[in-house]
């Protein structure tokens, strides 16, 4: 194609060597033609463009874990969302075949994306021993949790002085 350029001014097809119209001194665009005949964005193509370069650098790091494949693929959704590219693979030691979408995932991102990726995803950064660290439970669930034992054990001793009464 040699006059796959066209002024966005004049409309006057330019050669494809050339920047700016010499009529009009606009920058030329591409023709619809041209722009047809180009080859379609695979998937791949339009996920790579999302993908943010300062996101991508670095070793490998956990930072999710899913129960299954859907809620793994939900996750890399939202990541890429963000810019960020992420990885699936199987958590080790289950013993379901890898041809099953059962079974836990890890999520992983290239190290320099972790920290928007645990942000993105509303997860702690994990502790020294690289599991989550431990959250303490909020004073009303502890409270709640002390007045139901005590309802149990005094459940528990009615009915033994029930059972014991003549």
């Amino acid at each position: 194609m040699t006059q796959a350029l066209v002024c966005t001014a004049c409309g006057t097809p330019r050669g494809i060597g050339e920047r700016f119209c010499p009529d009009c001194g606009l920058p030329l665009v591409h023709s619809r033609e041209a722009a047809a005949a180009a080859p379609p964005v695979t998937a791949a193509q339009e996920r790579a463009r999302k993908v943010r370069a300062a996101y991508a650098e670095g070793p490998l790091v956990r930072v999710a874990a899913a129960r299954h494949q859907a809620e793994a693929e939900f996750l890399q959704g939202l990541l890429l969302e963000e810019g960020i590219p992420s990885l699936v693979r199987r958590t080790g030691g289950f013993d379901v075949p890898d041809f099953l979408a059962a079974g836990p995932r890890d999520v992983l991102v290239p190290e320099s994306g972790a920290l928007a990726a645990r942000d993105a995803l509303g997860v702690e950064a994990p502790g020294p021993s690289g599991l989550p660290r431990r959250t303490t439970a909020r004073p009303w669930v502890r409270a709640l949790a002390g007045a139901l034992a005590v309802f149990v054990v005094a459940c528990v001793a009615a009915a033994v002085i029930a059972a014991t009464a003549p």
